[in-house]
């Protein structure tokens, strides 16, 4: 049986800002510690889709589907590169739809263009998964895929059902109906699935022993999805199935046709199918499961230290206990703090009570309604040539400490209200400007006037480090006129 991971990466992890943020959400962030739990956090380099990608190792799975927003594609790339095992596909959503879409699209892509996807069967088992949850033991994860798999080979939908360690309001539930035949080993017809609960009704389910939280994973034929979905929500469907018509590669990614999608209604996977069907069964799956939905949920799983703090980055206490203290750019120094959340990046300093984190959300949503640029990128924006951080600014200037990776060039490109000076810190600048092109080493700099076409480019092997300055009348990003851009961006 053909498995193929469909990875859902279009979140936005609202509730761990100002860490995460919706073009650097926290699927891209390496929050978690690796899938042994021995493990601290700090000592995994890896992001929670790149982990999501590794867990996958054991199961002899066909390359993933990742999918992802147009905004993230270059993040997503550039992840999925660094894990050589699984190189992987990458859907492209025009807008997000929610779940219910987004996994018809897969199914479709596998039914209609199976060539696309580079499958031979054209009805393979989809095995969805979030790319931002945590789990621990990755053993019992794919004992769990294991058990399902005869299950959704029968035409069933199988959701994975968490056994519930505490009574948590923040998840929804799944109440265990009866057994099913010792034919399909350990699964249990659905009896039904039910919102997140208030505190007492969480603690009945808990002492109840037939409730289990529900993780958002699935596993079921391609056929069988899209069955259900013609009799439950045939709009969706149709509007999915003329997106796909006709899809295109670019470059690492595949698109689909916009306006299609754009009419597609915004739906989950259990409102639309999975509450209705009666093909759905579950299977438990006890392997450290978290969706690491808040800054309480990464304190309860970190190794703390002899106060309960967990302590990450330059970081000093005194007197602080049962906190979640996070460092990025500099000294963070507690005293007297109990069951606090301190957050620190470069550009916003969060503080919050512990037993409230699920309400940094309501702050998101105000620096939303101001348009601050907090809510949308940190002072550190990864680009897919390199990154940026931006050191100062200032009514009529702007500093910025400029990385190139290696063999990357920005775009062929002018500006029409600023000037640039480029100091090269470290590395070799290849730099374009009018019709000449000259190379800069350590200490060498250069001047770019405004309406002047210019490029820079890193030809050499190590990264390429550089101090621009910008100044003039406006200095906006939008500001960019594209002549060539190796990257596909307007």
């Amino acid at each position: 049986m053909q498995i193929l991971p469909v990875i859902l990466a279009g979140g936005t992890g609202s509730r761990l800002w100002p860490l995460s943020r919706e073009q650097y959400p926290k699927q891209f962030l390496a929050l978690q510690p690796a899938d042994n739990p021995s493990l601290a956090f700090s000592s995994s380099p890896l992001s929670m889709l790149q982990q999501t990608l590794h867990r996958l190792a054991e199961l002899d799975a066909l390359s993933p589907l990742v999918i992802c927003q147009e905004e993230h594609r270059f993040l997503a790339a550039e992840q999925l590169r660094y894990c050589a095992s699984q190189p992987g596909h990458l859907l492209l959503e025009p807008q997000g739809r929610n779940t219910a879409p987004a996994i018809a699209l897969a199914a479709l892509l596998a039914q209609e263009s199976p060539d696309c996807l580079s499958l031979e069967d054209s009805d393979p088992l989809l095995l969805v998964l979030a790319a931002d949850h945590l789990i621990l033991d990755t053993a019992a994860f794919t004992q769990a895929v294991r058990t399902a798999l005869p299950l959704a080979d029968s035409g069933k939908l199988v959701t994975f059902g968490i056994p519930p360690q505490s009574p948590e309001t923040g998840y929804g539930y799944i109440k265990r109906g009866a057994a099913l035949s010792e034919g399909f080993g350990t699964g249990f017809e659905v009896a039904q699935f039910v919102e997140k609960p208030d505190l007492n009704t969480a603690r009945e389910y808990l002492v109840s022993g037939h409730y289990y939280w529900n993780s958002g994973m699935f596993l079921f034929r391609a056929s069988a999805y899209l069955q259900q979905l013609s009799q439950f929500r045939p709009d969706i469907l149709a509007a999915c199935r003329q997106s796909v018509v006709s899809p295109e590669r670019d470059r690492d990614f595949i698109r689909i046709d916009s306006s299609a999608f754009a009419g597609c209604p915004a739906e989950s996977i259990d409102y639309a199918v999975m509450e209705k069907t009666r093909q759905a069964v579950m299977v438990p799956m006890e392997a450290g499961w978290s969706d690491v939905g808040a800054w309480s949920s990464l304190w309860e799983l970190s190794p703390k230290d002899n106060a309960g703090n967990v302590v990450i980055g330059d970081v000093l206490t005194a007197q602080s206990h049962h906190c979640y203290l996070r460092a990025d750019s500099r000294l963070v120094a507690t005293v007297g703090l109990d069951n606090v959340v301190v957050i620190e990046t470069k550009d916003a300093v969060l503080v919050a009570a512990k037993d409230k984190v699920q309400d940094v959300k309501e702050i998101v949503a105000q620096l939303k309604a101001a348009q601050r640029p907090e809510c949308d990128l940190h002072r550190e924006v990864y680009r897919p040539w390199g990154k940026y951080d931006q050191v100062d600014s200032g009514g009529r200037h702007q500093v910025k400490h400029i990385t190139v990776n290696p063999g990357e060039k920005l775009s062929l490109q002018m500006h029409h209200h600023r000037a640039e000076h480029w100091v090269v810190v470290s590395g070799t600048a290849k730099v374009t400007q009018g019709d000449k092109t000259w190379l800069l080493t350590e200490n060498q700099s250069t001047y770019i006037p405004v309406g002047v076409v210019h490029a820079l480019e890193n030809p050499g092997k190590i990264p390429l480090e550089i101090i621009e300055v910008q100044s003039g009348s406006y200095l906006g990003e939008d500001d960019i006129v594209r002549f060539e851009d190796r990257y596909g961006r307007k």
